[in-house]
């Protein structure tokens, strides 16, 4: 395993792990929120605004690249998943550039939407005020993690890897 392969990995399973306790984070807030709610008759002031705001864009796109490099993404096979020749060769590379490109298109325009918040100094305004541009700084890391992922997989050799 070469260096870059080692960084990425290291990279998408801290995030992965970023992203698992925002759903643990999710879970733990909307029980309590109910059980307080039960016991005490009072709300969890910051749950919704936590969860709606970081949680939920934290747990949707931090685990992007790691999901795709253990093979647990969803898909729809519309052909063989092998092709011989060059034509094989070219299906599989534009079967990891398109989504690469799309994906490159995300990481852009929300990394240009979090820049805003961040030099507007954008907040929404609630229990606490809750500054954005944090809030839309994950959706540009993760997708952009993955468009690394997806472009290392281009460039990857053709071998099987093992240690998936």
């Amino acid at each position: 395993m070469n260096v870059i392969e080692k960084i990425l990995r290291k990279v998408e399973d801290t995030l992965h792990l970023a992203g698992c306790l925002g759903l643990v984070g999710v879970a733990v807030l909307i029980n309590a929120d109910i059980l307080l709610r039960l016991i005490a008759n009072r709300p969890v002031q910051i749950q919704f605004e936590l969860t709606e705001l970081y949680l939920m864009p934290a747990l949707a796109t931090l685990s992007l690249s790691r999901v795709f490099r253990d093979g647990g993404h969803l898909a729809l096979d519309i052909g063989p998943e092998t092709l011989p020749g060059i034509f094989g060769l070219v299906v599989e590379k534009a079967r990891l550039l398109l989504p690469a490109a799309f994906f490159a298109c995300v990481t852009y325009m929300s990394a240009k939407f979090a820049w805003g918040a961040f030099a507007h100094n954008e907040i929404e305004y609630g229990v606490i005020d809750w500054p954005l541009g944090w809030a839309y700084a994950v959706a540009p890391l993760g997708c952009g993690v993955l468009v690394l992922r997806l472009i290392h997989d281009v460039f990857r050799s053709s071998e099987p890897d093992l240690t998936r």
